[in-house]
């Protein structure tokens, strides 16, 4: 992936999600207040974080345990199917977690080494400071994204605010990938 076909993506989850804060109907916020424990999020997005997962695992090199790569790949693929039915609480959050782990590696690939481009470091920062350390946390504490939600929800200007900075770090990042 080019770093800015990545800028633009970044850009792209920036500005919507953005846009569903700025612009809340009854019908996003539901969404999103029903989205930690929702069984269709979860289905798809623990399966879609799944699936990526076990991709990176069936590609292992020998360096990073590849000789095993069977019995990981059987192992993870029993977790995840028993993961379903053991810890069905918040599997929407976890699968979400997943999806950003194992999504912002190709992301942050893109960027590597670019020196020449120090803009680079709009797209890479709100990663790593953002995005890992919230995935990390959420997916060891997934509750806690219903508690942020709630918090976001509350009557009050928050929910507009918050999504008018995502937008507007959305424009400014599509701005940035055309500058490479």
């Amino acid at each position: 992936m080019s770093l800015t076909v990545a800028t633009l993506l970044t850009a792209t989850i920036f500005f919507l999600l953005g846009l569903a804060l700025v612009v809340p109907s009854t019908t996003v916020v539901s969404l999103f207040r029903g989205f930690p424990r929702s069984t269709a999020a979860s289905v798809v997005l623990f399966s879609v974080g799944t699936a990526g997962f076990l991709y990176r695992v069936v590609h292992l090199s020998p360096a990073d345990f590849g000789d095993y790569k069977t019995y990981l790949l059987v192992g993870f693929s029993v977790l995840a199917v028993l993961s379903f039915f053991c810890v069905p609480d918040f599997l929407a959050v976890r699968g979400l977690a997943v999806c950003v782990l194992v999504g912002a590696m190709p992301l942050l690939d893109s960027a590597f080494m670019e020196y020449d481009h120090p803009q680079r470091l709009f797209m890479v920062t709100p990663i790593y400071l953002i995005a890992l350390p919230a995935a990390i946390w959420l997916g060891a504490q997934p509750w806690r994204m219903r508690d942020f939600l709630e918090w976001l929800f509350r009557p009050g200007p928050r929910a507009r605010v918050f999504g008018g900075m995502l937008l507007a770090y959305g424009v400014l990042l599509g701005v940035v990938a055309f500058t490479y």
